[in-house]
């Protein structure tokens, strides 16, 4: 398991490399996720180690999620003061990958023949 977590973080700092070194906007972790599935093409899949502990990972997913909600109730007094754009912002954005999600499962999605 620590192979395939040093193997996890190795493709996550290569992508903060690339995004700092060629001063990209894309963040870094999203160009390591790049990196990892371009080697995991290359190499024709996932082998057990790095599938098992990305299970692992997955399963312990909402411990990741704790330190935003601390952060949340740190600054309280901020989210209350700007109730409105937030709360406008996750409405439009929400509603804005709802209706791409849709179109790209339109766009995907097996048509049925039509018959005569």
């Amino acid at each position: 398991m620590l192979s395939a977590l040093t193997q996890l973080l190795l493709f996550q700092l290569a992508g903060e490399l690339l995004a700092h070194g060629l001063e990209l906007p894309v963040p870094g972790p999203v160009l390591g996720m790049v990196l990892l599935f371009a080697m995991l093409v290359l190499r024709g899949g996932v082998d057990g180690e790095l599938k098992h502990t990305a299970q692992s990972l997955l399963q312990h997913l909402s411990l990741l999620f704790v330190p935003a909600g601390a952060g949340i109730m740190l600054h309280l007094h901020r989210v209350a003061d700007e109730w409105l754009p937030l709360t406008l912002s996750l409405l439009v954005s929400t509603f804005a990958t709802l209706a791409v999600t849709a179109l790209v499962m339109r766009l995907f999605a097996p048509r049925p023949e039509r018959q005569p």
